[in-house]
């Protein structure tokens, strides 16, 4: 279970459950893989914690997505 960020708080960014589990595995994958963060500090040390914080600071959107 995600107790933080919210789901709540994700979905003011992302339009569907689906389209958040999509971009935080893929951001997910990513980190594992070395690619830069984009924040400074997480409290998560799992990169799907990691791509969520990302979701809810708004640094990480779906292409297209308003």
């Amino acid at each position: 279970m995600i107790l933080y960020p919210s789901v709540d708080k994700l979905l003011e960014h992302v339009n569907s459950r689906y389209s958040l589990v999509m971009l935080a595995a893929k951001r997910a994958h990513e980190l594992d893989a070395g690619a830069l963060p984009l924040l400074n500090e997480y409290k998560s040390d799992k990169s799907v914690g990691k791509a969520l914080e990302e979701v809810e600071a708004g640094k990480l959107k779906i292409k297209g997505e308003d």
